[in-house]
C-alpha cells in the first residue's frame, strides 16, 4: 500500500507522546501528575494520521463528530469497571497525594475518555494491513435469538457472581457486559459482532482483540514508571508480571475491547433512537 503524505496531526500526535511521556516518566511537576490524557490523546493522533498516511482518510478526518463521541461515551463506560472494582479490589491507584472527590472524578473521567477511541483508532490502522481480509468469510456460528437470551441470562449470573464472589468470578469482569449487551444489540439489529460471527464475518473481532492487547501494552508501559499510577493484586495469577500486569491479565483486554465496540453501538442505536422519536 502507498504511503501518503503527512498529516498535521501526526506531527502534533508525536510532540504529544515525546513530552509528557517524558513528563511521566520523570515526575516532571504538575505535567507528569496530569500526563495520562495528553500522552493518550498523542497516541490517538498519531495512530489516526498513520491511518490517513495507509489509507488516505481516518476516524477523525471521515467522522469528526463520531471521534468526538468515543471520547463522551468513553468515560462512562470506564466507571462501570470502577464501580466493579469496588467489590474486586484487583487494581489500586497510587498517587503523590490522595485526591479529592472531585479531583478524582474530573481527572478520572477525563483519563478514561481516551480509552475507547485508543483502542478504536488503533482497530482501525490494525485494519488497514491485507491480513484482516483473511478473516471475512470464515466458519460461521449458529446464533439465533434465542442464544442471545440464554447469553444475557448467563451474563447476568456472571455479574451477580462478581459482586458477590468476587475471589472466584473476577474475571468474567471481562466478559459479562460484552455477552449481556452485544446480545441485546443482536436482537436490536444493532451492529454486534456475534451477528458479524452468524455471517462468518470475523474481521471486526480479531481487529478489535489485536487492538485491546496493544493498547493493553502501551497502557501497561506507560504506567510502569508513572505517579500517579495503578498496581494490581490479582487472586491466583498474580505472577510472570509484565510491566505492573501479571502476563494472565493482558487476556482481559481482548473482551474488553468487544465490550467497549458493544457499548459503543449500544449507545449510539439509543441516542438514534431517542433522536427520531416524534
Amino acid at each position: 500500500m502507498r504511503i501518503k503524505s503527512f498529516p498535521l496531526h501526526l506531527f502534533v500526535g508525536l510532540a504529544l507522546i515525546a513530552f509528557f511521556w517524558f513528563a511521566s516518566w520523570t515526575h516532571l511537576g504538575v505535567f507528569g501528575e496530569y500526563a495520562f490524557f495528553p500522552l493518550w490523546l498523542g497516541y490517538i493522533l498519531t495512530v489516526d494520521a498513520l491511518v490517513v498516511m495507509r489509507k488516505g482518510t481516518s476516524l477523525l478526518l471521515r467522522a469528526p463528530r463520531e471521534f468526538l463521541a468515543l471520547f463522551a461515551i468513553s468515560a462512562p463506560v470506564w466507571w462501570i469497571f470502577e464501580f466493579h472494582n469496588y467489590f474486586l479490589l484487583n487494581w489500586h491507584y497510587l498517587g503523590s497525594h490522595d485526591p479529592s472527590f472531585w479531583e478524582m472524578l474530573i481527572v478520572g473521567t477525563l483519563d478514561f475518555s481516551t480509552v475507547m477511541p485508543a483502542v478504536f483508532e488503533t482497530r482501525e490502522l490494525i485494519g488497514t494491513f491485507g491480513f484482516v481480509e483473511r478473516w471475512h468469510n470464515r466458519a460461521r456460528i449458529n446464533f439465533t435469538p434465542r442464544h442471545a437470551w440464554v447469553a444475557m441470562y448467563v451474563a447476568v449470573f456472571l455479574f451477580a457472581g462478581v459482586l458477590f464472589l468476587p475471589r472466584y468470578f473476577f474475571p468474567f469482569t471481562w466478559i459479562w457486559l460484552f455477552l449481556f449487551v452485544d446480545a441485546l444489540n443482536f436482537l436490536r439489529g444493532r451492529a454486534s459482532l456475534l451477528e458479524q460471527a452468524t455471517r462468518g464475518d470475523w474481521r471486526n473481532i480479531i481487529t478489535l482483540a489485536m487492538a485491546g492487547i496493544v493498547c493493553g501494552f502501551f497502557w501497561e508501559m506507560w504506567n510502569i514508571f508513572a505517579l500517579p499510577k495503578w498496581y494490581y493484586t490479582v487472586p491466583f495469577v498474580n505472577f510472570a508480571h509484565i510491566f505492573e500486569m501479571p502476563l494472565l491479565g493482558y487476556g482481559g483486554y481482548v473482551p474488553f475491547a468487544w465490550e467497549l465496540y458493544a457499548m459503543y453501538h449500544f449507545v449510539k442505536g439509543v441516542g438514534q433512537r431517542l433522536l427520531t422519536v416524534e
